[in-house]
């Protein structure tokens, strides 16, 4: 279709008025709505929509730290616990030089006594192995070098300037003779002879047992003085128990155990005790069987000397 110039336009311009007129009712119906001042929705009701929906989000004021409030639902049993667990979590570890540091002062001064005790007991040990080993060894070496004499001069020349047991009944025969000169009865020299001989045999034994009657009470007594230390010990600890007044096995144990420990040292004490007693009383009785016998020789030199004496004086008599 010819159109003529001036209709050409008018069409065109009624197609841009027609344009004009619907793209701002198609941009107002795609542009997002735009949020309502804040002074509107304060003043508006809310909607049950909007009553679900949180609020935004804000930054809260920092608070400090606080101890969580009791909890009101803990019973007994949970208290008790927690009381037990505060009252366990300070106890010491249980060891003998622990439980003697905490021990009561009476305890201690019955553990020291019987330390000591026990201390003395193996210095007596020492000591008397060394004595008996040396005095039984000097003293059968003795009686070997006199098996051959024939005389009390002659046994004292064998022994030479020893000191022993043996020397001192030589010389007591000696001595005896010397002082029964011009006598005739033989038997009342030996009998006097004889008499010596008991007193150095008696004196030896009593020498030789030093020591063994500190030993017999040592092992007598110290159990019965553990037990002192563990009954006062005991006594305390109930006293303690009723003050915190729990019977937990942790919080009595330490009590009981520092208890106990008294007894330990008694037993530690006296058993060493009693077994050294019985050893040195087997030893001892050994040597004073060494010591009867040196007895014996020097009584029989002193029978030969007396019978030499005699039968000299006796074949003079007879020329």
């Amino acid at each position: 279709m010819n159109l003529s110039p001036f209709r050409a336009t008018y069409i065109v311009m009624a197609a841009l008025s027609m344009l004009s007129l619907v793209s701002p009712s198609f941009a107002q119906q795609n542009a997002a709505p735009a949020p309502p001042p804040a002074a509107a929705l304060s003043q508006a009701p809310a909607s049950p929509a909007q009553a679900v929906l949180p609020a935004p989000a804000t930054a809260p004021p920092a608070v400090a730290p606080s101890a969580p409030p009791p909890d009101a639902t803990a019973t007994p049993v949970d208290a008790n616990s927690r009381s037990l667990k505060s009252a366990t979590s300070g106890l010491r570890e249980l060891s003998p030089w622990s439980m003697f540091l905490s021990a009561d002062i009476l305890v201690k001064a019955v553990m020291i006594g019987l330390a000591f005790a026990s201390l003395v007991t193996w210095t007596i040990f020492i000591a008397k192995m060394i004595e008996l080993s040396v005095v039984q060894r000097k003293l059968r070496t003795a009686l070997r070098k006199i098996s051959d004499s024939r005389s009390l001069a002659e046994a004292q020349f064998a022994l030479g300037a020893k000191e022993s047991v043996l020397s001192a009944l030589l010389a007591a025969a000696m001595r005896e003779a010397r002082l029964s000169a011009g006598i005739s009865s033989d038997s009342g020299i030996k009998e006097r002879a004889g008499s010596s001989f008991a007193e150095i045999v008696r004196a030896e034994a009593r020498r030789i047992r030093l020591g063994m009657g500190l030993l017999a009470t040592i092992g007598a007594t110290s159990p019965f003085v553990g037990l002192f230390g563990t009954v006062w010990g005991i006594m305390n600890s109930f006293i303690g128990i009723s003050k915190s007044q729990t019977t937990n096995l942790a919080v009595v144990a330490p009590g009981i155990a520092e208890a106990l420990l008294a007894t330990a040292f008694g037993l530690v004490a006296a058993i060493p005790a009693v077994i050294i007693y019985n050893h040195f009383s087997r030893v001892t009785k050994g040597y004073l069987e060494l010591v009867g016998r040196s007895s014996g020789a020097a009584g029989r030199l002193l029978s030969r000397d007396l019978d030499r004496t005699h039968g000299g004086a006796h074949s003079r008599a007879a020329e």
